[in-house]
């Protein structure tokens, strides 16, 4: 089990990483145009610059995954509303990457069940 954690530490980790880094580097190329609402609403995040806060806490939360388990409780805290941000948009408004949203979520919930003993104020009874 220690094995499968770390895989989906670094997994999760090294992805955020890396497509937090695109938003500030452009380094996987154009992105392709998006029609609809979905593209209205990723216009206006790229428009008004809120897009680099988004990714800003997906780098950061990411490295703090990719730093050790003793880190990884802050990772989760600074992507869960991103990763939950990330499947809403895909339910809502992009369906087709709806897979890879929902195994990026499956990911953050297996890791913050592992570390629930970190999250007392979630998991334990008064």
């Amino acid at each position: 089990m220690k094995y499968v954690i770390i895989i989906v530490r670094v997994l999760l980790g090294l992805q955020f990483v890396v497509f937090g880094s695109n938003g500030f580097f452009h380094f996987m190329g154009p992105v392709p145009e998006i029609p609809g609402q979905a593209g209205a609403f990723l216009g206006a995040l790229i428009s008004s610059g809120y897009i680099y806060v988004i990714a800003a806490l997906e780098v950061v939360g990411g490295l703090l995954l990719l730093l050790g388990a003793r880190f990884v409780p802050g990772g989760l805290t600074l992507l869960g509303p991103v990763i939950v941000n990330i499947v809403l948009f895909h339910i809502f408004l992009l369906p087709a990457g709806l897979g890879i949203a929902g195994i990026d979520a499956v990911m953050a919930l297996f890791l913050l069940w592992i570390y629930r003993f970190k999250f007392p104020a979630i998991f334990q009874r008064p």
